[in-house]
């Protein structure tokens, strides 16, 4: 890495002024700030500002430190699995095939960029298109907290089969073979215990970041050297270190440098070239023919035996085109199998279908419960044991999230309702760890409208409530109403701002974590400590 590009020219000030002015912006039509970062990238482009190294640099370390992130959380066990690798291979064929036929019949029109295009340039098209954004799909499933839930998971696994493909697309693409030294990297097996040693001596703060920024970068550089794609090392290298118990805790020390470092790669994305008529006109074809490719990830999924919410939410997060297609654009350009304007073309195809993602995933379960019975019609009988509605048995108190606040109510509850409690959870580690402590615990969802609807009436009593995210409170509340639930709804919240919301939602008693820490605190020491004022 080039030293000097640490160091960032006076002039960047101003896209991150811009980035921070549309970021803004389009909050206030309930729209992610990635849009308005893409939106910003094509604003600087059309007024004559180029991107340089040092925001391709940032950028690239963005992703690294994105796909590590998603390899320390990851269960390889889950690509093993006929609903990831099979709906992620079928999809890609169909799209290549379909989408491919049509681009090839169009060179028989004559428009311009699609004159001349062989079936071999049409099908590297086509390829390009059939990718969905990780980085979109992963900063949308952290935003709302859906990074553990089951059609989180589903997403993501078909997302990293795709990387996969396009790891080896690029590797034949380019004609770079990896290195002997390559089957070096297999040593990387054995020192994972040396690893994790290194991470927990860390520990936290900023020696756990400098930790995971060393791990990430350094890992996508080893394999690099070997000609093998970095980003595929930054991956491999967090699954590696995946699945012990400071995995997550590295994960979340990296979040904030990953979030502003992805804020340079969606700026790099307007950066392509400012948008024609022409471009534009292609591009919205190219949106509306990604509803294609939503359904047919939604009729693959129920396909495959998973219900119809986890396959709708699915294909939500899988609905847009990848930052992929424009690596294939360049690479395709570079070899003359396409004009350059299709680097543009994809661009805003590409922006055009986060705007479109992001708005659908917004009113994800609103959507759902509206078309329920539609959605119903392709469901399978026969379910997959993992994703079948939810059976609370006789338990009339309901904890959803068991993390340390939840674990702390379920103990605190225990002594008073014993074998009346039951925790949920979204996350099957989560659960796994509370049943082997003793707990009664399941894998649950607090925003699946099909385990609200199951609920018979009378038989919970009380629901406690303990999710991150506002916006999941919000949905889980309106869901539990919409089933005429009589009972009491409690929360647990860490800001104000949240207390109003949630009580003219209907909840019943919000608790403030923060707010009442320091009063538990100074009653506990009251309590158990006797001190004598002058």
């Amino acid at each position: 890495m080039d030293l000097n590009l640490i160091a960032i020219h006076f002039s960047d000030i101003y896209w991150i002024l811009i980035a921070l002015v549309f970021g803004l912006a389009v909050t206030y039509i309930s729209l992610p700030p990635m849009v308005g970062y893409l939106v910003a990238g094509f604003v600087l482009s059309a007024i004559g500002i180029q991107s340089d190294e040092t925001l391709k640099a940032v950028a690239d370390i963005g992703v690294t430190l994105l796909l590590f992130s998603i390899g320390l959380k990851l269960n390889v066990k889950d690509l093993l699995r006929a609903e990831i690798w099979a709906v992620s291979v079928i999809h890609m064929l169909v799209t290549i095939i379909v989408f491919g036929a049509l681009v090839f019949l169009m060179s028989f029109s004559g428009l311009r960029d699609f004159a001349g295009l062989s079936v071999f340039d049409s099908a590297i098209i086509a390829f390009a298109l059939s990718f969905s954004s990780t980085v979109f799909a992963v900063k949308v499933l952290e935003e709302k907290s859906e990074m553990s839930s089951l059609h989180g998971k589903v997403a993501i696994g078909i997302l990293i089969m795709q990387d996969l493909f396009a790891v080896i697309f690029l590797t034949v693409a380019s004609g770079k073979v990896p290195s002997y030294w390559a089957v070096l990297l297999l040593l990387l097996i054995p020192l994972r215990p040396l690893l994790i040693k290194l991470i927990n001596k860390a520990s936290h703060g900023e020696l756990l970041i400098l930790c995971g920024m060393l791990l990430a970068l350094g890992g996508s550089a080893v394999f690099d050297l070997v000609g093998v794609k970095a980003d595929l090392g930054a991956l491999l290298l967090g699954v590696l270190l995946s699945g012990n118990s400071k995995s997550e805790k590295l994960a979340k020390s990296l979040l904030s440098f990953k979030e502003i470092f992805l804020v340079a790669f969606f700026l790099s994305i307007g950066f392509n070239g400012a948008p024609t008529l022409w471009a534009l006109s292609i591009a919205i074809v190219l949106a509306i023919l990604m509803l294609a490719k939503s359904y047919l990830f939604y009729r693959l999924l129920t396909a495959f035996k998973l219900r119809a919410r986890t396959s709708f939410l699915s294909s939500l997060t899988l609905s847009n085109y990848s930052e992929f297609g424009l690596i294939v654009g360049s690479i395709g350009v570079a070899n003359g199998w396409m004009s350059g304007e299709w680097l543009v073309i994809i661009a805003i195809a590409l922006s055009i279908t986060f705007v479109i993602s992001s708005m659908g995933d917004n009113k994800a379960h609103t959507l759902y419960a509206k078309y329920e019975k539609a959605l119903c019609k392709y469901e399978r009988k026969e379910r997959l044991p993992y994703d079948k509605p939810i059976e609370v048995g006789g338990a009339q108190i309901l904890v959803f999230g068991m993390g340390r606040v939840g674990t702390g109510v379920y103990d605190t509850l225990l002594e008073k309702y014993k074998n009346n409690l039951l925790g949920i959870d979204m996350s099957r580690e989560v659960v796994e760890r509370q049943v082997e402590a003793g707990r009664n615990a399941i894998i649950g969802d607090a925003t699946d409208y099909d385990f609200w609807q199951r609920l018979k009436p009378g038989a919970v009593k009380m629901i406690m409530l303990d999710m991150p995210n506002i916006h999941e409170l919000l949905a889980a509340v309106e869901m539990i109403k919409d089933t005429r639930f009589k009972g009491v709804i409690a929360a647990a919240v860490k800001h104000d701002d949240c207390v109003k919301r949630l009580n003219d939602a209907g909840v019943h008693s919000v608790f403030n974590v923060y707010a009442e820490a320091g009063s538990g605190f100074a009653n506990h020491v009251s309590e158990n400590v006797k001190i004598v004022l002058d």
